[in-house]
C-alpha cells in the first residue's frame, strides 16, 4: 500500500507524466506504420496490453469487476480505446493530414467543457472558459504549418476518413464521461485489463475485414510495440483513468491541449521537423490556457 504522501505526490505529478507519455503515441504510430497495418497493430497492442495488465492485477490480488460493472468497463474500453484510437489511426492511414487530425482532437476539451455542466453538473467558470479558448487558439498556431499546406481538393477526397476522425473525438469524449459516471470505484489495474478485452473484441473483427493483416515481426516492431503497450496502454491510460476519477473531466480533458506542442517538440528531435516562431508562441499560449482551464 502506498503512503498518503506518495499518493499525493503521484496525483500532483500525474498530469505532467500523462502528457509526456501520451504525446509519444503519435510518434509511435508513425514508426508503427512501417511494420504493420494500423488496426492490425492496435489489435495486437490491445491483446498484449490485456495480458500484461491482467498479470499485474493477478499478482497484486486486485479485485476484478463482475456482472454489470464488468460490462460498463468493457463499454468504456470500446469508447476510449477501440473507437478513439482505431478511428484516429484509420483516418491518418487513409489520408487525413496529421494537422487536421490534431485540430479535430483539440475540439475535445471544448466539447467536454460544454457537456460537463449538463451531464455531471460540473461548474465551468469564466477563467476556465478563457483558458479553454486560449488553449484552442494556441493549438491552431502550433499546427498552423501543417494546416496551411493542406490541399482542399485532397480534403474533399477523404470525407469519410475525416468523419471517422471526428467520430473518434466524440467517442473519447463520451468515454471520459462514461468512465466518470459509471466506473467511480474499483481497482484501476483490473479495470484497465477488462477495458482492453472490449477494445480487442471490436477492433479485431474490423481489422480482419478491412486489412491484409500485414505485420513485420522485426526488432523495430517489437520496440515500438513494447513502448505502445507498457508506456501508453498501461502507463498513460492508467494515469488518465486516475485523473478522471480524482478530478473534474473538463480539467482532465484540457490536458489534451498540451499534446500537440509536445508532439511538435518530439518530432523536432525524432524526425528533424522544424519549429517556427508562430509555433513557439502557440506553445506558450497553450500552456497559459491549460493553466487557466485546470486551476481550482
Amino acid at each position: 500500500m502506498s503512503s498518503p504522501a506518495s499518493s499525493s505526490l503521484l496525483l500532483r505529478a500525474a498530469p505532467i507524466i500523462f502528457v509526456a507519455i501520451w504525446s509519444t503515441g503519435w510518434v509511435s504510430a508513425r514508426y508503427g506504420a512501417d511494420y504493420a497495418d494500423p488496426l492490425t497493430f492496435l489489435s495486437l497492442r490491445f491483446a498484449l496490453a490485456f495480458l500484461a495488465m491482467a498479470a499485474i492485477a493477478f499478482f497484486s490480488q486486485a479485485q476484478w469487476p463482475k456482472g454489470r460493472a464488468a460490462l460498463h468497463v468493457m463499454v468504456s474500453g470500446v469508447l476510449l480505446h477501440a473507437l478513439y484510437l482505431g478511428g484516429v489511426w484509420y483516418a491518418i492511414a487513409h489520408g487525413v493530414p496529421s494537422g487536421i487530425s490534431g485540430l479535430i482532437a483539440a475540439i475535445q476539451p471544448i466539447l467536454t467543457a460544454a457537456l460537463a455542466p449538463l451531464l455531471l453538473r460540473e461548474r465551468i467558470g469564466i477563467l476556465q472558459w478563457l483558458g479553454i479558448a486560449a488553449g484552442f487558439v494556441g493549438i491552431a498556431l502550433v499546427l498552423e504549418p501543417k494546416i496551411i499546406n493542406v490541399d482542399l481538393d485532397h480534403l474533399n477526397s477523404v470525407v469519410v476518413p475525416l468523419a471517422i476522425n471526428a467520430f473518434a473525438m466524440v467517442s473519447v469524449t463520451a468515454g471520459t464521461f462514461y468512465q466518470k459516471r459509471f466506473i467511480p470505484q474499483g481497482d484501476l489495474r483490473s479495470i484497465t485489463a477488462v477495458q482492453y478485452i472490449g477494445a480487442f473484441l471490436v477492433v479485431t473483427p474490423i481489422a480482419l475485414m478491412t486489412e491484409p493483416l500485414h505485420v513485420s515481426f522485426t526488432l523495430g516492431f517489437w520496440l515500438v510495440m513494447a513502448w505502445s503497450v507498457f508506456a501508453l496502454s498501461l502507463g498513460a491510460i492508467g494515469l488518465l483513468l486516475l485523473l478522471i476519477r480524482r478530478g473534474a473531466v473538463s480539467r482532465a480533458a484540457a490536458l489534451i491541449y498540451l499534446v500537440p506542442p509536445s508532439v511538435a517538440i518530439e518530432a523536432y528531435f525524432a524526425f528533424g521537423e522544424t519549429m517556427i516562431l508562430t509555433q513557439m508562441l502557440g506553445m506558450g499560449l497553450t500552456v497559459v490556457g491549460v493553466a487557466l482551464a485546470t486551476r481550482r
